[in-house]
C-alpha cells in the first residue's frame, strides 16, 4: 500500500503541474475582468466545497477513526485534496475570486461526534464512497461541457486521480463491510 500512496501522490502532483505552471505564466496577462461562465463558477464552488470538506473530514477521521485502513485512507486524502484545491485557488484568483469555498457543515457535522468504529462507518459511507461519486460526476461534466480552458483541462487532469480515489474508497468500503 505505501508504493501506491507514493505512486498517486507523484501521479497527482503531475497531472496539474503543467496546468498551474500555464495558469500562473498566463496569469500576468489575465485581466480581472476575465469573467467565468454560471457553470464554471459553479465547478469552482463545488469542487471547492468538495476538497474542503473532503479535507475537513479527513483530518477528523486521523483522530476519530479506530481503523488503520480508514486512518491511512484518510492521510492520502489530506494530501492529495489539498494540492487539488491550491491548484483550484490558482484558477480561481486569476478570474478574482478569492474567497476559498468552506466545508459543507452538515457533512463535518455529522461526523464531530462520532468516534471508532461508528465514525469509520459514517466517514466511508459519507466522505469517501458519497463524496467521491459526486466529485467524479462534478469533474466528469466540466471536463467534458466547462467553458473555461483552464478549468476544462484541470478538471480533465485531476480525473484520473479523483476515479482512483473513487476505486479506493470502494474497496474501503467492500473491506469494512466484510469484516
Amino acid at each position: 500500500m505505501p508504493r501506491l500512496l507514493i505512486s498517486l501522490t507523484l501521479s497527482f502532483a503531475a497531472a496539474f503541474a503543467p496546468v498551474v505552471q500555464a495558469q500562473t505564466e498566463g496569469a500576468a496577462s489575465a485581466t480581472p475582468s476575465a469573467r467565468l461562465s454560471p457553470g464554471d463558477q459553479q465547478f469552482l464552488q463545488d469542487a471547492g466545497e468538495a476538497g474542503a470538506t473532503e479535507i475537513a473530514a479527513s483530518k477528523l477521521a486521523l483522530t476519530h477513526a479506530s481503523d488503520r485502513q480508514v486512518r491511512e485512507f484518510a492521510q492520502r486524502m489530506i494530501v492529495d485534496h489539498t494540492k487539488l484545491a491550491r491548484n483550484l485557488d490558482v484558477l480561481a484568483k486569476r478570474h478574482g475570486i478569492t474567497a476559498p469555498p468552506a466545508a459543507d457543515t452538515s457533512v463535518i457535522g455529522s461526523l464531530q461526534n462520532l468516534q471508532g468504529a461508528e465514525f469509520d462507518k459514517a466517514y466511508i459511507e459519507k466522505v469517501a464512497v458519497d463524496g467521491h461519486r459526486k466529485a467524479v460526476a462534478l469533474f466528469e461534466k466540466e471536463s467534458e461541457s466547462g467553458n473555461d480552458t483552464a478549468l476544462k483541462a484541470a478538471a480533465a487532469k485531476a480525473l484520473p486521480v479523483i476515479s482512483h480515489h473513487d476505486e479506493m474508497a470502494q474497496q474501503l468500503a467492500k473491506t469494512k463491510a466484510a469484516s
